[in-house]
């Protein structure tokens, strides 16, 4: 029996994927389900979120969005071109949208500013742990688990599920008429791109993954790559449960260098006392 899956039906439609392929999809939907749905893009879609909370949420994603072409780079570094259709595509994918990555991360700045972060509070801030979670997972699982795992950790999880939720944030217009008029073209581009263009890129991921993993991968594989996505989805959920609940903030740390603070005094959750 021929294992190679090449897909012949359109991109974004489930049922030109392998039956594993539909099933480990369903399988991962009430994790994505938790995070798309999070209370918190609820709040932003009806300019119900206040700036505090948008602040830190802005602030406490930037290490992702900073990262996000770096994992991509650790994924591309496991590849040898030639070697398997899989690679192949992969390497493509990889090396087509890394620069790409970078565009979002300028967006993110532009959307941040726009918000009333400056730029020195969202590339200098310290950022709560728990907020660090998926980031962390995310090098982790780039750098150390297959190219598979890595990608389907990234490219198809957490794209996926921020093409939906930010899709979900734009499907109103609350929350973009909370901006001057000169600023929403800049401040809404990073939420509008992932809601129109990004979404291509997790089924782009998904076509990778069934092309290295083929129609019959093992039980061992499917488990693996169900945790993988499964822990981007929970690790997501967990920073945006983290941003609405004040109840676990932990207190402020002090942090002084010869009597004067290391760093300028930050409302919130992210400040050092001075």
């Amino acid at each position: 029996m021929n294992d190679e899956f090449v897909r012949v039906g359109p991109l974004k439609e489930i049922g030109s994927y392998p039956i594993w392929a539909r099933e480990l999809v369903h399988l991962c939907e009430d994790s994505k389900r938790q995070v798309v749905e999070h209370e918190l893009f609820r709040k932003m879609r009806d300019a119900e979120l206040d700036e505090s909370t948008l602040h830190h949420f802005l602030i406490g994603v930037w290490p992702v969005i900073e990262q996000f072409p770096q994992y991509m780079a650790l994924n591309l570094l496991k590849i040898r071109y030639g070697r398997t259709r899989g690679q192949d595509l992969a390497r493509k994918y990889l090396v087509r949208n890394i620069r790409v990555e970078q565009t979002h991360a300028e967006h993110w700045l532009e959307w941040a500013l726009a918000s009333g972060v400056t730029r020195d509070d969202l590339m200098f801030s310290p950022v709560p742990v728990p907020m660090l979670a998926l980031c962390h997972w995310c090098w982790h699982t780039c750098e150390r688990d297959t190219l598979a795992l890595g990608m389907a950790a990234t490219n198809f999880a957490i794209e996926g599920a921020t093409g939906e939720w930010a899709l979900q944030v734009c499907s109103r217009d609350a929350y973009e008429q909370t901006f001057a008029p000169a600023q929403r073209t800049r401040a809404m581009k990073w939420l509008k791109l992932h809601a129109q263009y990004d979404d291509a890129h997790p089924w782009e991921a998904l076509e990778i993954l069934c092309t290295m993993l083929g129609n019959n991968p093992t039980s061992r594989d499917f488990a693996h790559m169900h945790t993988a996505i499964c822990n981007s989805y929970d690790y997501m959920r967990m920073t945006l449960d983290y941003c609405l609940d004040a109840s676990v903030l932990p207190p402020p740390r002090e942090v002084r260098f010869e009597g004067a603070a290391l760093l300028p005094r930050i409302k919130g959750r992210f400040a050092y006392v001075g």
